[in-house]
């Protein structure tokens, strides 16, 4: 007898990049990052706003599945980090006690794909979400009947929490995210040539594309921690690109006066520091 599927939400699916690209590949380690001021361990004490290994693991957990549903749904990858700024924020007042985290995950699911403009039918995105989460813990169940008790009920939970969320978040649903300022920040350190591979004889016109796939792997997975309520996406971003830097091997060039990483993403070293060892989590 086979065994059934893993959780889809306990593995870490393929995240497509913006542009799309081939699925990302386990990183080297990275190396050191910069030395951080005296305050550095205050900063990452606190942001990470008291949360427990348990709680931070949920929301990593409800995070994967929000992400698989959007690939399932065939939503932009915008609209999948929409859902999922939706979910911290949502969980920033309310607490995993009050209300089950996969109804939460499939209304913010529902709001962030009208918000993105690629709104999907209720029942479409009930049924399919109900399904992935049934196929790890219950995979000899079936369908859930768009006619039963049962999926009327979660209908409409789903509704209610839809309205929970909107009145949460103060009906705020204008959302950055890193991807665009990724982008411009890697447009603006290659083409004024602030950066080198170590390796002299690495071709450098890649250098473009390998930082771009790079830096979108690292925001995809910075979607999975709180980070998007502790700092801008500017600085997030540009953390990422910090990073990807790093695991390409490529570093400032010489200049007078010398270059640092702090000044040239203008991001605090602090905020480096922190966002690298919560996305490395």
């Amino acid at each position: 007898m086979s065994q059934p599927p893993p959780p889809p939400y306990e593995q870490r699916p393929n995240q497509p990049p913006l542009p799309e690209g081939p699925p990302p590949t386990a990183p080297p380690p990275l190396p050191p990052l910069p030395p951080a001021t005296p305050s550095s361990s205050k900063v990452l004490k606190s942001c990470s706003h008291h949360l427990s290994t348990e709680e931070r693991l949920k929301r990593r957990k409800t995070c994967r599945f929000i992400e698989e549903a959007g690939r399932i749904l065939q939503l932009p990858r915008v609209a999948t980090a929409t859902g999922m700024v939706l979910f911290h924020r949502f969980f920033s007042k309310h607490s995993f006690d009050e209300h089950d985290r996969f109804e939460v995950a499939v209304a913010c699911i529902l709001l962030a794909a009208k918000t993105e403009e690629s709104p999907k039918k209720l029942s479409h995105v009930i049924l399919k979400c109900h399904q992935l989460k049934t196929r790890a813990t219950d995979p000899g169940k079936g369908m859930l009947d768009p006619k039963g008790e049962e999926y009327l009920k979660l209908k409409e939970r789903i509704l209610l929490l839809e309205r929970i969320i909107l009145h949460t978040i103060g009906f705020e649903l204008s959302i950055d995210h890193p991807y665009k300022f990724l982008v411009d920040q890697i447009k603006s350190l290659t083409g004024k040539r602030k950066v080198k591979y170590v390796d002299s004889k690495k071709d450098q016109s890649k250098m473009v594309n390998e930082l771009l796939q790079m830096s979108m792997n690292f925001a995809n997975d910075s979607m999975h921690s709180n980070l998007c309520l502790q700092f801008s996406a500017k600085f997030i971003a540009h953390a990422c690109v910090f990073m990807s830097a790093c695991y390409c091997k490529i570093t400032l060039v010489n200049a007078s006066p010398p270059l640092t990483w702090e000044s040239a993403l203008e991001v605090p070293v602090e905020s480096l520091v922190s966002i690298s060892e919560q996305i490395l989590e």
